[in-house]
């Protein structure tokens, strides 16, 4: 595979996955270390992704730069518009991070009266351009790669928490392998994030679908709701749908 090839990938997968392990692109790539070094080296003088110790992050993914052209927004637009209308007022919602969950809170309806809870910080701040609801952030330490507030203080208090809905930013969805994710922290305070809502919701954009990460959050028996920009009768979400989600 050629250098541009290789570099091409590796930008993909950081948009579809906002994080990238250099070991695992070592394995898909088959090439040496060395040689994914020097790609994400360069990549990062480029502007186009961060490198940090073991890997990479997306740089649209970033607080600071979430102001610039987010990857695949038309179609995480579709999703946030067909998330919001799930959300009625009175209701305790629970949020995690990511630029579909921000996508969600520029959707919803400014006069929305509902009581949202997040570990994210940029979807905290979000939630304060909707004035008539109330927000709730769960912090502690912070994971810079997804960032979230993460650690047995946030679990404990979700673990107190009875939410109508949970909405859950996906890394990887697959019908065989469930959700999966990178950081045990994380993915301990996702499993949290589920267990306290009556209703959980997996928000992905179709790349998403069928992909497979290191670590599994859950089993597709545990989300209700898979949101795509897809139609709902698209023939790439029938496994889901016999699995036994909803589909929208």
């Amino acid at each position: 595979m050629l250098k541009k090839e290789r570099q091409a990938y590796i930008i993909q997968q950081i948009n579809i996955h906002n994080k990238v392990l250099s070991s695992d692109l070592c394995v898909q790539l088959n090439v040496s270390e060395d040689t994914v070094r020097r790609d994400l080296q360069e990549l990062d003088e480029e502007g186009k992704l961060t490198k940090v110790h073991g890997g990479a992050l997306s740089k649209s993914f970033h607080f600071t730069l979430q102001k610039n052209i987010i990857y695949q927004q038309p179609e995480k637009k579709i999703i946030a518009q067909k998330a919001s209308s799930l959300i009625k007022d009175g209701m305790f919602v629970v949020l995690s991070g990511g630029t579909t969950i921000i996508e969600l809170v520029k959707a919803l309806p400014q006069e929305l009266n509902a009581t949202f809870i997040t570990v994210s910080l940029p979807t905290a701040l979000e939630l304060l351009n909707h004035p008539n609801s109330e927000v709730i952030f769960l912090g502690n330490k912070l994971s810079k790669s997804a960032q979230i507030a993460v650690g047995a203080e946030v679990i404990l208090r979700l673990n107190e928490i009875r939410a109508d809905l949970c909405f859950l930013g996906t890394n990887s969805i697959d019908a065989e392998h469930g959700i999966t994710d990178l950081e045990w922290e994380v993915i301990e305070v996702k499993r949290a994030m589920i267990g306290c809502a009556h209703t959980t919701v997996s928000m992905a954009i179709s790349e998403k679908l069928n992909t497979v990460q290191r670590l599994q959050v859950c089993k597709l028996s545990e989300i209700d709701i898979l949101i795509t920009e897809l139609k709902p009768e698209d023939p790439a979400l029938e496994p889901y749908r016999q699995k036994g989600m909803k589909i929208l």
